[in-house]
Order: structure tokens, then C-alpha cells, then sequence
């Protein structure tokens, strides 16, 4: 672990992480929390996404135009997200003004009102960026694959939720499931910039008071699945998801799965960019990418292509997957270069306040301490031909998944395509 780098563990159960960097002018802090799409039941599917948009609408000290107000009298800026796994609140700022960071975002998920008036309208709003994302088909086609991944699972349901389940989700059933996840327990404030471990250790002391530990809430265990879900609109384009089970964060060929997702599918350089859109202009978009859970996880290729294309393109797809599945070779080249890539995007990160503190919040929530980055960087650069095989034939034998949206008519059956896989 760096030497910047300090973890304290409050008696409330908080853990409070830190990575001082004195050279920058500004700091990030933010809080995360086991609060995501997985942890919620069938009748609260959305809840956590819900609750992140209603901490905002004001607290017990703090109006919503107060809240706004008082970051962007300092240039700040806070925001939010929800994932399947977490929801995180975090704000960056000139490095005077650490405290009001931390005041924020433990104001935001302690103290959120759920005004009944402010709910309605909310309610309103995530409605409408329910309707949004169904509107948008290369959003909408990743929660029909997510579906078909873990179908009946939590793990499978939107995070956004449905309008049904977000039109009937009562206040008191929100204000129970906040009381329940919202915990110090159940939380992560990590920092970064130009701080100082003690500094936010006086804060966190002072923001976020002793609360009864929560109960054990391990989420239902992931199962993929595989299997195929279509959905049939009048736009010019077919969405496709060609999907496989990836691995999980703990496992083994964890970095070998990243290198291979960056090689075969992640930049322009790879092998589907180069086949698919270079050579053969049958798409736009086409990428791969390695999605990771705390026990499961998914290996995807996305392509958006024109119905005159998209008979072509499945058959092209799985011939470049046969090449890789079958043992192929992979050159030094291309696997040097996807762990180029990898490496530089971990350095990058490293630049930034807000990037760092995420980093440290994830991987502690994950593997229970921060990763140093020489050791992240040391199993990419261990990872050679024969792991990139190895991940590679591991993926492509596990059941397939195919999610299709839009001018589908010529998207060929599901039976057709598993046979093309072998």
C-alpha cells in the first residue's frame, strides 16, 4: 500500500480511507454505500436509484437550493450514482474547503427529509428517465441482456426500476429501506488531495454519530443464466448484445479476462473494431467489455447495425470468436498493446482527486483494502498467451446470451446462433 495512502476504522463501523496528495490545489471526498439494485425486492426495484435522487431534495438543516448553493459558492461540485452493487455521493472542491465536503455528503445520507411534496415530484422526474432510457435503444437493450443474464434475480433487474414500481413505491417503504442500508457500516468515506488523514478523521468523528450496527443483509447469490431476449421497434438500427459468463472481481483470471477484453474488443485497434467496422463496414459502434460483480460477472459484445448489415454481422462475430476460442495464437502485438492500455488508464486515474477516492472506496469495498498499484500492474503484465487462451476458451464455453433491439426481423434465431459457437 502507498505511503499516502491511511485506513482508520471508526467505532461506528465507518471506515475512512485516505490518500493525501499534496501537490494538487483541490480535494475529493465521498461516501459509499452497500446500497444498489441487488440488495432491493421485487416490489422495491429502484429504490436505491429513488433514494439517491430524493437525498438532494433537502435535508433536516439544508433546503434542496441550499444544498446547490453552498457548493457552488465555493466552485465545488457534488453528485451522485447508483450501480447494482452500491450507490456513492461525493463532491470535489478547493482543498480549504475539505470540510464542507464532508458535511455535504454526511448531511445527504444521514439526514435526507423525503419531503412528501419533494417525493412526488422526484417521483415525476425518475419517471421520466425511466421513459428516457426506453427510449434510448442502446441503453434499453443492456437491461433486456442484464435480464436475460439473471432472469427472476435481483441482478437482473433495472436500476432505475419500472414505472409501475416507482408510481406505487410508497414513502414509508423508502424511508425503511434508508433506515436499513444508510448505516456507518455499511459505508466507505474516502478522500484524496491535499489533506491530511487526520484532518478528515476530525470530520468523519463529527458528521457521522454512533447508529445500532445494521442487520446481515447478504445479497441473493448470482446465478447466470444465458438465454436470449428480443424486443422489436420501428428504427433503422438493430442493438445487439452478444454476452458469455465473465468472471467475478476475486477470481483468478480476473486480469487475464481484462487484457483479453481490452485485445479482442476495446479500442480501435482491437480485433472486432478492426473486422467489423474497418474491414467490413458493417457497424458504427462495436466494443467488448468485462462487467464484474462480487460473485459473478459478464463478458459482452455490443454493436449497433443497419438492418441490411445485421444478417452479416452475427456470422462475423462468432468467426472471430472461434478464431480466440479455438486456441488461436495472439501476437505479442496486440498483447503487449491491451496491456498498454490497461496500465495507462491506471495511471491516468491516478492524476485525478476524485478518480483516487473512487479507486480507494471500491476496492475496499471489494477486496477489503486498497490494491497498491504496482501489484495491479504486475498481474497485467503477467498475464501472457497462454492466460489470454485460457480466459478466452473459459468464456466462450459458458452458456451464450442474445439480446436484440429494434430492426430485429433479420437477426437470426437463438438456436442458430449457439450452434455457430460450437
Amino acid at each position: 500500500m502507498s505511503d499516502s495512502i491511511r485506513i482508520t476504522t471508526l467505532d461506528n463501523g465507518l471506515i475512512v480511507l485516505t490518500d493525501e496528495m499534496r501537490h494538487v490545489e483541490t480535494v475529493s471526498a465521498g461516501v459509499w454505500i452497500e446500497a444498489g439494485a441487488r440488495f432491493e425486492t421485487p416490489e422495491m426495484n429502484g429504490v436505491s436509484h429513488m433514494l439517491e435522487h430524493m437525498t438532494f431534495k433537502g435535508t433536516r438543516t439544508r433546503s434542496a437550493q441550499r444544498i446547490a448553493e453552498e457548493i457552488e459558492d465555493v466552485g465545488g461540485h457534488i453528485n451522485a450514482y447508483t450501480s447494482r452493487e452500491n450507490t456513492a455521493y461525493y463532491a470535489k472542491m478547493l482543498k480549504n474547503d475539505l470540510g464542507l465536503a464532508v458535511d455535504m455528503v454526511a448531511d445527504l445520507v444521514q439526514n435526507a427529509v423525503l419531503d412528501p411534496e419533494e417525493l412526488e415530484r422526484e417521483r415525476s422526474v425518475i419517471l421520466q428517465e425511466i421513459h428516457q432510457a426506453h427510449d434510448t435503444p442502446d441503453d434499453a437493450v443492456f437491461d433486456l441482456f442484464q435480464e436475460a443474464c439473471y432472469p427472476r434475480q435481483p441482478l437482473g433487474r433495472p436500476v432505475l426500476g419500472t414505472h409501475d414500481g416507482i408510481s406505487a413505491m410508497p414513502r414509508a417503504d423508502i424511508l425503511g429501506y434508508m433506515t436499513d442500508q444508510y448505516r456507518p457500516d455499511a459505508m466507505v468515506l474516502a478522500a484524496a488531495g491535499n489533506l491530511s488523514h487526520d484532518q478528515v478523521l476530525d470530520l468523519a468523528g463529527r458528521h457521522f454519530p454512533s447508529r445500532p450496527p445494521r442487520a446481515a443483509d447478504t445479497p441473493e447469490p448470482a446465478r447466470y443464466a444465458g438465454g436470449e431476449a428480443r424486443e422489436a421497434r420501428d428504427i433503422e438500427q438493430a442493438h445487439l448484445l452478444l454476452g458469455f459468463e465473465g468472471v467475478n472481481y476475486h477470481d483468478d483470471d480476473f486480469y487475464a479476462a481484462s487484457v483479453f477484453s481490452t485485445l479482442f474488443g476495446g479500442g480501435m485497434s482491437s480485433r472486432l473494431f478492426q473486422e467489423v467496422r474497418e474491414k467490413r463496414g458493417l457497424v458504427y459502434s462495436v466494443y467488448s467489455f468485462l462487467s464484474s460483480y462480487s460473485d459473478s460477472g459478464l463478458f459482452a459484445i455490443y454493436a449497433g447495425t443497419g438492418e441490411d448489415e445485421v444478417r452479416e454481422l452475427i456470422p462475423v462475430v462468432c468467426e472471430e470468436i472461434g478464431k480466440i476460442a479455438g486456441g488461436g495464437p495472439v501476437s505479442a502485438e496486440e498483447l503487449n498493446r491491451a496491456k498498454a492500455q490497461l496500465k495507462a488508464s491506471i495511471f491516468m486515474g491516478l492524476e485525478s482527486t476524485s478518480s483516487r477516492a473512487e479507486q480507494l472506496a471500491r476496492q475496499m469495498k471489494i477486496f477489503g483494502r486498497p490494491i497498491p498499484t504496482q501489484e495491479s500492474v504486475d498481474k497485467i503484465d503477467a498475464v501472457d498467451e497462454a492466460a489470454i487462451s485460457r480466459a478466452a476458451m473459459r468464456i466462450f464455453k459458458s452458456p451464450p446470451t442474445l439480446a436484440a433491439l429494434g430492426a430485429i426481423d433479420r437477426v437470426e434465431d437463438f438456436e442458430t446462433f449457439r450452434a455457430r459457437l460450437g
